[in-house]
């Protein structure tokens, strides 16, 4: 019984090492995948976001340079460079926030000194209740220059958001009549667009 054992664990190891001989034969003589196919480049109409059919049965190679002679035939007529990046507006401060408010304190000294004056001479030291105006308008001044200063650095961000905002409006007009004169060329050669 124990050489049949052993009989029959060396037959198993050999059909073990058969098989996994044969498994790894075929793995490594069969081919390798395909590779992907390559993406075919885009063309010039898909990356102006325009949709050209061939209507007359024009082919790729011939809707390819329809499309770069209409492409430079809308550049040269618009005066459009759909490749060039639109200048952004500049965007002209409306206040330098450090200037703004300049001189708030003086002059809330200058007010808060007559102020305080006027009121001092009534309590009977007019000396007394001017150095307390003139302190009193230093801390207000500086409130209104600070006030000042923050509403010339929000005005400034309105203005530079604004700006950005016409700048998008002009690159999509901009956009929009190229494409049109590029469609328009394409149809003339016989292609549809959208």
């Amino acid at each position: 019984m124990r050489s049949e054992t052993w009989n029959l664990n060396s037959l198993l190891g050999v059909t073990i090492t058969l098989v996994s001989s044969a498994v790894l034969a075929q793995q490594t003589s069969a081919p390798a995948p395909a590779a992907a196919p390559a993406a075919a480049p885009a063309s010039l109409s898909s990356s102006l976001g325009v949709i050209v059919f061939p209507a007359k049965n024009q082919t790729p190679e011939q809707q390819t340079a329809d499309e770069g002679a209409c492409f430079t035939w809308a550049k040269s007529t618009t005066g459009i460079d759909p490749m060039a990046p639109v200048q952004p507006a500049a965007a002209q401060p409306t206040q330098d926030p450090a200037t703004a408010g300049q001189g708030s304190r003086t002059r809330g000294a200058v007010r808060g000194a007559a102020a305080g004056a006027a009121i001092g001479a009534i309590a009977g030291d007019a000396g007394k209740g001017a150095a307390i105006g003139a302190t009193t308008g230093v801390v207000a001044g500086g409130a209104r220059k600070r006030d000042a200063q923050a509403q010339a650095a929000q005005q400034n961000q309105q203005a530079q958001a604004n700006a950005a905002q016409q700048t998008q409006a002009a690159a999509a007009q901009q956009k929009a009549t190229f494409n049109k004169g590029f469609s328009a060329c394409m149809e003339g050669k016989g292609y549809t667009t959208k």
